[in-house]
């Protein structure tokens, strides 16, 4: 319970009419969820207007209603609001409305199209062995502290946000590692928030069937960096060209890590294998679990975020030294014929490359590696061919098959997928559309010694087939057909 005048702090309004005493029991934006005493905020959304349903919101109790625009009949004893912007004003209410819990803990948000998931998901495990209470905000899960909480999109709603934090406050929480999603930034799910840091891992071509043009997709990028105040770090990959961009305008302290370039915090490798690599951190050497170039970068990362939040430098690389990897980002499976197998979410060509890449620097030569990959539906088709070229240029055989088709038809997707298969490598390929069985067949193609990469889903344990989702978990069907 809240009263309005509180919830609306901060807020720009441009009319108020009624009681702005009035105490208010919940916010919702989704008029099928307005209970009696609700605050309703109507958002114009892609797929529809949140003010055709002011009405029913009304009818459904809804006590006060937030808009942009007025609705032509105003009902007795229901308070109007107008605000300029009404999806940002639900950041602003929802962060009020908990009692702004951003501001009660070290909230560090991630962004970038790589990278995300692993950042936070190390960031939460080493402060976890710090001895922290610590929250977690990501694609693959929520958590607090060691309770599970299931995750639908990178960056939940401004509702959601607000009430994961304000559990994690409650229960004693210094410290939240969030994902940070382009699309929360652009539709202002993370209005409201206060950052103790902004990170910003680095940007390839994604999401641009949503941002249309890759100019917009770096501006939806650099409004988290935009939006840090002064006492917060922004601390941005200084070996990725943009992440200058992100540093422009931003008021909070100037942070930069790399591999390659100056910087300060600085990585190289030293040694790498399929069972980890050892790095050389600001002049100190340590053996990871982790592999690859990119996972580098992410240690390095955590590293630096730690660093910036005061911990011990020292300690902070033994911890990291002994943690694991997150979910579905190069997970490996392996057999006693020395057949190993990886899972790994790359669903980018870039990704998708980084990971391939990863692998070939690493194997002998002596062994075949296998690829299955799909691409998802209703997702970004300029992605398809390029995915699949980069595969079968980077394996022995490749297997096109079904990702997450959703609403569209899965033989329409390999058809796209198939056409940037060059023609000298299109013996190699095969498209078998039932992801299940293209798996089979790519265990089956396996000797001892070989490596199978299976990407594109990575930590998930559904597949979504014409708005229904179905139990499929690739490590699980691996560890079943290897073993």
């Amino acid at each position: 319970m809240a009263v309005l005048k509180d919830i609306l702090f901060g807020v720009k309004l441009t009319a108020l009419k009624g009681d702005r005493e009035r105490t208010i029991s919940g916010i919702s934006f989704d008029s099928r969820k307005v209970q009696p005493g609700h605050l309703f905020v109507a958002i114009k959304g892609l797929s529809s207007d949140g003010h055709a349903f002011i009405q029913q919101a009304v009818a459904s109790g809804a006590v006060a209603i937030l808009c942009e625009t007025l609705p032509e009949k105003l009902a007795d004893e229901v308070v109007y609001i107008q605000a300029e912007n009404s999806a940002q004003a639900l950041g602003i209410c929802a962060s009020n409305f908990y009692g702004r819990p951003s501001e009660k803990l070290q909230l560090v948000g991630v962004t970038g199209t790589n990278g995300k998931t692993t950042v936070t998901t190390l960031s939460f495990n080493l402060f976890r062995a710090l001895g922290y209470n610590v929250g977690l905000l990501s694609t693959v899960e929520n958590r607090l502290n060691e309770r599970v909480m299931p995750s639908q999109y990178t960056t939940g709603d401004a509702l959601q946000i607000n009430e994961l934090l304000a559990q994690m406050v409650a229960e004693g929480c210094t410290h939240c590692f969030m994902e940070v999603s382009s699309h929360a930034l652009v539709q202002h799910r993370t209005a409201g928030l206060l950052f103790a840091g902004g990170v910003f891992t680095n940007i390839t071509h994604d999401h641009l069937d949503y941002h249309q043009t890759f100019d917009a997709y770096i501006s939806a990028k650099k409004l988290l960096f935009d939006g840090l105040p002064a006492a917060a770090f922004a601390l941005v990959n200084a070996d990725d060209k943009r992440g200058a961009i992100m540093l422009q305008n931003t008021k909070a302290t100037k942070q930069r890590f790399a591999l390659k370039s100056m910087a300060d915090f600085k990585a190289r490798i030293l040694h790498s294998s399929l069972q980890g690599m050892e790095l050389d951190i600001n002049g100190t050497s340590a053996w990871f679990k982790l592999v690859g170039t990119f996972n580098a970068y992410n240690l390095l990362t955590v590293y630096a975020i730690a660093t910036l939040l005061e911990e011990d430098s020292r300690q902070v690389l033994e911890v990291l030294s002994a943690t694991d990897g997150a979910r579905g980002r190069f997970e490996q499976v392996k057999n006693a014929q020395g057949i190993t197998a990886i899972v790994d979410y790359a669903h980018t060509p870039d990704a998708l490359e980084n990971v391939l890449k990863t692998i070939s620097d690493l194997r002998t030569r002596n062994e075949q590696l296998v690829t299955v990959i799909g691409c998802g539906g209703n997702r970004d088709k300029a992605k398809r061919p390029a995915m699949a070229k980069i595969a079968a240029e980077f394996s022995n055989k490749v297997i096109l098959t079904s990702d997450n088709p959703r609403d569209e038809e899965p033989s329409e997707i390999l058809k796209e997928m198939k056409a940037g298969i060059p023609k000298s490598l299109e013996k190699n390929t095969m498209v078998i559309e039932d992801r299940r069985e293209a798996i089979r067949v790519a265990c089956n193609l396996l000797t001892a010694k070989d490596i199978l990469l299976v990407a594109g889903k990575g930590h998930e344990t559904y597949q979504e087939i014409k708005g229904v989702r179905h139990h499929f978990d690739d490590k699980e069907i691996l560890t079943e057909m290897l073993n």
